[in-house]
């Protein structure tokens, strides 16, 4: 690949561990890297960790400081129910999420949303038939149940949300076509090939 690409093999290798840590490889040792399955369990796992962590997030961050959270919030949400254009309701969107992480606090937190990639390229609302109204929605709840210091209730509401997005996603890659029906593409054992 590096010989193909004209690069040493160093940055193809650094590649490869950043795709390793993305989820989209696996590498093992003496035999390879190998591209990982796009299926409907990849999907859903993707958007329950990115439940379980901006879930942990909401929760640290309503202890740390409802009042002012709950403000910040309403003003977002406010915006984001007015909005029907999917440019400025996606980068709204993210003011909100950014919003509960920066008053979370929390480092770990932040480093854990930067390692983790997005499955759809582009503008989501823009590709996702329904995610603008499921995001609506979800935020919404999410802003109520901050409003109420109910960081619990909230992080229930990410769950609930992130779980629909999902499921809107996986709907959009099986009408594309998307999904990989085969095992993943490992060596078999004794070979050094697929």
């Amino acid at each position: 690949m590096a010989q193909a690409l004209g690069l040493s093999r160093i940055p193809v290798r650094e590649a490869l561990i950043a795709l390793e840590r993305e989820g989209w490889v696996t590498i093992e040792l003496h035999r390879g890297a190998f591209v990982n399955a796009l299926d409907e369990p990849a999907v859903r796992d993707h958007y329950d960790l990115f439940a379980l962590v901006y879930g942990f997030a909401v929760r640290r961050a309503t202890a740390r400081d409802a009042a002012r959270l709950s403000r910040r919030l309403a003003a977002l949400v406010e915006e984001i129910e007015a909005c029907d254009d999917p440019v400025p309701l996606q980068r709204l969107v993210l003011a909100f999420h950014a919003t509960i992480v920066d008053t979370a606090a929390s480092p770990k937190v932040a480093v854990l949303l930067r390692a983790m990639s997005g499955l759809v390229p582009g503008n989501f609302f823009a590709l996702v038939p329904g995610a603008a109204a499921v995001e609506r929605a979800g935020l919404a709840a999410i802003a109520r149940a901050v409003a109420a210091g109910d960081g619990a209730r909230a992080s229930d509401e990410y769950v609930r949300m992130l779980e629909q997005q999902g499921s809107l996603v996986v709907d959009l890659f099986e009408q594309r076509g998307l999904f990989d029906d085969a095992e993943p593409r490992r060596a078999r054992p004794g070979t050094d090939r697929p």
